[in-house]
């Protein structure tokens, strides 16, 4: 029996756009430390590495640097007002769902591979309404290793029911790929997440500006043609 394929995706950036709820909380944490507000354009160098290195960044983008103590407390605090507020304006990017139906369709395993909470990604793909398109949902609390360490990876493919010789990242950033290189995958990087290096340099096996794209870039990968549904 043929092995089933597993296509992994990272979320904030690549599945969904998160960045108005993201860097509202950001926000609302150094306004909270009398510093000032970022505009939402930041996200794109801010994002990419989970909530506490946003916070680092953040803090550093006003000329700040905070002990590792404090930075604990900012982070706890980051996540529960995050918590109350992930779906506000987040909404997944335009193709997302008709691409995910057609690999479904196919018979891949679908899982997300994020360095977002589980809790949080597990309520944002809820209220987005994507739950039953995935067999596996591993934030970076998921496993003793997260992202770019390959097996935060590996080990989200084997929870999707998946096996990480039949597999494909599909990301956003550095972080993502980096992840899926010294995995040894092939993977598919969008050019519109949030990375402040160019897509086309992070080394992935191929670059899409669409989700409309994804199926034909995960068709050259494994060297497979369009293939039927499969009957119900």
């Amino acid at each position: 029996m043929m092995q089933p394929r597993t296509a992994i995706f990272d979320l904030d950036g690549t599945l969904v756009d998160s960045a108005r709820d993201l860097m509202g909380t950001l926000n609302f944490i150094l306004a909270r430390e009398g510093l000032p507000a970022l505009p939402v354009e930041r996200a794109q160098s801010l994002l990419g590495a989970g909530a506490r290195a946003l916070l680092e960044r953040g803090f550093a983008e006003c000329g700040q640097t905070v002990e590792p103590a404090r930075m604990d407390v900012l982070y706890r605090d980051f996540l529960d007002y995050y918590g109350e507020h992930l779906a506000d304006e987040t909404v997944a990017f335009d193709g997302v769902e008709e691409a995910l139906q057609t690999l479904k369709s196919r018979g891949w395993l679908l899982g997300i591979c994020t360095n977002k909470v589980t809790e949080h990604s597990v309520r944002l793909i809820e209220a987005l309404k994507l739950t039953p398109y995935f067999s596996a949902i591993c934030g970076r609390d998921a496993f003793a290793w997260f992202k770019p360490d390959p097996r935060h990876l590996t080990l989200s493919i084997e929870a999707a029911g998946g096996d990480p010789t039949h597999a494909v990242m599909v990301g956003d950033s550095k972080t993502d790929i980096d992840t899926a290189l010294r995995a040894g995958l092939p993977s598919v990087c969008v050019d519109f997440g949030y990375t402040d290096i160019p897509a086309t340099q992070l080394g992935a096996t191929h670059v899409i500006s669409h989700f409309d794209q994804l199926i034909s870039a995960i068709d050259a990968i494994t060297g497979l043609t369009a293939q039927p549904a499969l009957s119900k």
